[in-house]
């Protein structure tokens, strides 16, 4: 196919996906793969924008074997509503970040996968990563590869899957994805603890999930720490009333079914730092660093959330000083408000090499999100 290298680009399948990359190759011409635009800001990136909302829709859903198989541009607002109504989900739980970037896109799954985007059920059921069962793809050298299976016993030899899942479009652009569902969580509570520390909150987070009670949720903001359970109802009630014994003299409050969904939605959404302009940063940590963490943040005049029982901070304030990036190396700038530089840190020398080593053999020219993940 002829394309003006400096123009958008929309492919409708995944010939001519192919054959795009192949001709950007030759000339050496970087694209920004563009989602539905709700995971992490690309608008600096240098080269034409390559949508993948054409390369949309559902192969295959077998509720039975509880496999989906599904095109990168498919809508999370369309996958939701049909593993619902066969009593599944994604049990990784899947943010919806689209009110944290403003944007007016909405989230594929496509995006989901290259993010490796995990809600707060990931303390329980994995992250994304861990229901990938397969992949196509189409990598900078425009050749159309697979690899995996459709169901996990078929899964054997390396796992390039695990790969491409975080890998943010760098060494290829997905055009199928196989993953596993499961059923969904008939009921569900929480118990909220107020007027604790972050400290406090993550020797809660630390005594809860060291319990063979299954706590889905462990997060904190404003004082106020939370820890959801799911289940059927006679074993729910159980682990719930476990659950209050362990925390002893704690005031703690049973938030119910309704209550519960409203609440760790927005804990997953991070809707609290939504519509705002200020920069916004996603740092992993030792749950056990999060208390030192959190007091370092605070002090730069940001405002702080802990989800995945202290691992996961979501920071809205300035840029991150080198005294922060000690404690919390892991920081990503997910909403830039104003902020220069890159979205990702910087890996480690031998991580960097192997990083490296993978993008030559994906992606030769450097053409595909060039610059996004470099720290």
């Amino acid at each position: 196919m002829s394309a003006d290298i400096s123009t958008a680009f929309a492919p409708s399948d995944e010939g001519e996906l192919a054959a795009l990359i192949v001709e950007r190759f030759r000339a050496r011409a970087p694209l920004r793969i563009i989602g539905g635009g709700t995971r992490v800001q690309t608008g600096h990136l240098p080269g034409a924008a390559l949508a993948t909302s054409r390369l949309a829709g559902v192969v295959t859903y077998e509720p039975g074997e509880m496999t989906l198989i599904v095109r990168p541009g498919t809508t999370m607002d369309e996958i939701q509503p049909m593993l619902a109504a066969e009593g599944q989900a994604l049990a990784f739980e899947p943010p919806d970040m689209r009110g944290l970037l403003g944007g007016n896109g909405a989230p594929t799954i496509g995006g989901v996968v290259a993010a490796n985007a995990s809600g707060p059920r990931r303390l329980l059921a994995g992250a994304c990563r861990d229901h990938l069962l397969g992949i196509r793809f189409v990598d900078g050298q425009g050749r159309i590869l697979k690899n995996g299976g459709r169901v996990m016993k078929n899964v054997t030899g390396l796992d390039l899957s695990k790969l491409f899942c975080g890998a943010h479009g760098t060494l290829g652009v997905l055009t199928e994805m196989v993953l596993k569902t499961l059923p969904a969580m008939p009921e569900r509570a929480t118990l909220a603890l107020p007027g604790l520390t972050a400290a406090e909150a993550v020797a809660v987070f630390s005594a809860a999930l060291a319990t063979p009670f299954e706590v889905s949720g462990a997060a904190y903001r404003d004082g106020t720490a939370w820890l959801r359970i799911e289940g059927l109802g006679p074993q729910l009630a159980y682990r719930r009333d476990r659950l209050l014994a362990l925390l002893g003299d704690r005031r703690a409050e049973v938030l119910e079914a309704g209550a519960t969904v409203d609440l760790w939605q927005g804990l997953r959404d991070v809707a609290h730092f939504a519509g705002a302009e200020t920069p916004l940063w996603r740092l992993l940590v030792k749950p056990t660093d999060a208390p030192a963490a959190v007091r370092a943040l605070e002090a730069l005049g940001g405002a702080c959330s802990l989800d995945w029982g202290g691992g996961l901070i979501w920071y809205c304030g300035p840029a991150l000083p080198d005294a922060v990036r000690r404690i919390a190396p892991h920081a990503t700038l997910v909403r830039r408000g104003g902020l220069q530089g890159p979205a990702f840190p910087p890996q480690a020398a031998t991580i960097a090499a192997l990083s490296a080593g993978l993008r030559r053999s994906f992606d030769p020219a450097g053409i595909l999100n060039p610059g996004l993940m470099e720290g």
